[in-house]
């Protein structure tokens, strides 16, 4: 198995257990109050989403040892693909034409930025300044979007995707460094380098979550979109990654990266959000992840995905 095909399987699997942690966080999150975050925390099904973000995380980790960031991001795209027929099955409902059509266009962006972004495995790293650089820069970004005002939801999910893109350049150098076989296995760089690497994960799960308070589509469309673009930018920018192809290829990859785009917008409106019953007593003590997504289908009425709810229904209000 070559580099890229080796860094595709691994991105597959990657955006499926990222795909079922998103849900599962969306649904605690919509059963939480304004002042129970800290509940929300001392929950054992929240903590089985950390678990399922920490087996994508290592599956994402292995996929940036073969693939390039301008590849290996943007498959991160396949995350809101596979969310689709997991939520339907979880609403107890079927895939919509929409939803088919979203996940088309998806794949076909997609599959046009392989071909120009494939290539030969990374062996660049960023060093220890460049790495302090681009985390003070984005924790500026991080602190501004951060603040109180209009749209806290898509503000969030954008802040998530910056922290989540950087976190994956972040990784790849900690990767590269570490099995180069020619420098110390715990070098001032890989250390330094790998605890920026825990606080924006951690950065960008947190911020997610609040995200996910208004519903799963529009938060995870744009987690998903601002994702590649912070890491893509680092790649080409940074550690001298290139498209294939020359101009024609670079032209290949923006219509790509737009039809990509228009297929995730689809799929962020497509999908009617339910709104969830309280959970059964002692349902988390018994199975922390069938407390989460195994709720009876059809037991909730549908709301539009894109639409907030409103205080006192059991959704979290922004802050």
């Amino acid at each position: 198995m070559n580099a890229t095909l080796a860094a595709v399987v691994l991105s597959l699997f990657s955006a499926v257990a990222y795909a079922a942690a998103a849900v599962a966080q969306e649904r605690l999150a919509s059963r939480t109050t304004d002042s129970g975050m800290m509940r929300l925390l001392g929950s054992g099904a929240w903590w089985w989403t950390v678990v399922l973000n920490a087996s994508a995380a290592l599956l994402h980790v292995a996929a940036l040892k073969y693939g390039t960031l301008t590849l290996v991001q943007p498959l991160g795209a396949l995350t809101l693909v596979a969310a689709v027929p997991l939520g339907a099955r979880v609403a107890g409902r079927r895939v919509s034409a929409v939803e088919w059509r979203g996940t088309a266009l998806t794949l076909i962006g997609l599959s046009a930025l392989l071909v120009t972004a494939s290539g030969p495995a990374p062996d660049d790293v960023l060093s220890v300044p460049q790495a302090l650089g681009v985390a003070a820069a984005t924790a500026a970004l991080i602190g501004m979007l951060s603040r109180p005002g209009s749209r806290p939801g898509l503000r969030h999910a954008t802040a998530s995707g910056f922290a989540s893109g950087v976190a994956s350049a972040l990784t790849q150098t900690v990767t590269v460094a570490v099995t180069d076989r020619s420098g110390p296995l715990l070098s001032a760089q890989v250390i330094v380098v790998a605890l920026l690497v825990a606080a924006f994960a951690a950065g960008g799960l947190l911020l997610s979550q609040i995200a996910y308070r208004g519903g799963l589509g529009a938060p995870l469309a744009v987690v998903t979109l601002a994702n590649p673009v912070a890491a893509a930018a680092i790649g080409l920018f940074l550690l001298g990654e290139q498209l294939q192809g020359g101009p024609a290829g670079l032209l290949l990859a923006a219509m790509g990266a737009g039809v990509a785009a228009w297929g995730v917008v689809t799929l962020s409106r497509s999908a009617p959000e339910p709104a969830l019953p309280e959970p059964l007593a002692g349902a988390e003590d018994e199975h922390p992840v069938a407390a989460v997504l195994a709720l009876e289908p059809g037991s909730a009425a549908y709301e539009p995905s894109l639409l907030p709810k409103q205080p006192g229904s059991g959704q979290l209000t922004p802050l």
